[in-house]
């Protein structure tokens, strides 16, 4: 997977999403955005390859369907 060009869009993560990033969803089992409703910003953060910016462009795009990262406990 490392050496493969994933496209953001097969998933429906948002455009400009690094490779490091989007490797690290998959790794996780995250393939779409709806499974982002479940996880908080800061187990995202703890994936290797996600970073701020990232975090960001999530967020962001799931604002757009009127959803958001899970809450801290």
């Amino acid at each position: 997977m490392a050496d493969q060009k994933i496209d953001s869009s097969t998933y429906g993560f948002p455009k400009g999403l690094s490779q490091p990033a989007l490797r690290a969803l998959l790794r996780a089992g995250i393939t779409s955005l709806e499974q982002l409703t479940t996880i908080t910003e800061a187990d995202l953060l703890k994936l290797h390859g996600m970073g701020p910016q990232a975090i960001d462009l999530l967020r962001n795009a799931l604002n757009g369907w009127g959803q958001s990262f899970a809450k801290q406990d």
